[in-house]
């Protein structure tokens, strides 16, 4: 799993609560792989239940799997 971006809307109400990011896999297969190590791993686990100590701090999560159109300048 490769951090490309992190993103943050200027405008709107997505501004107050939004982060976007995009990760580069080789495969679905590894993007699945990944994500079963991420959640699985115990230091993110400390992380995640201090995070959410006071309550959740993700209102939600949306997934999109895609790939470069041939007339992108990111391949």
């Amino acid at each position: 799993m490769e951090v490309v971006a992190y993103w943050a809307p200027t405008e709107g109400e997505e501004a107050e609560n939004t982060l976007v990011y995009v990760l580069e896999h080789k495969s679905r297969a590894a993007a699945d792989a990944s994500w079963q190590a991420f959640i699985a791993d115990p230091e993110w686990a400390e992380v995640a239940a201090a995070s959410n100590a006071n309550g959740p701090i993700l209102a939600g999560i949306e997934n999109l799997f895609m790939k470069a159109t041939d007339y992108s300048p990111l391949q």
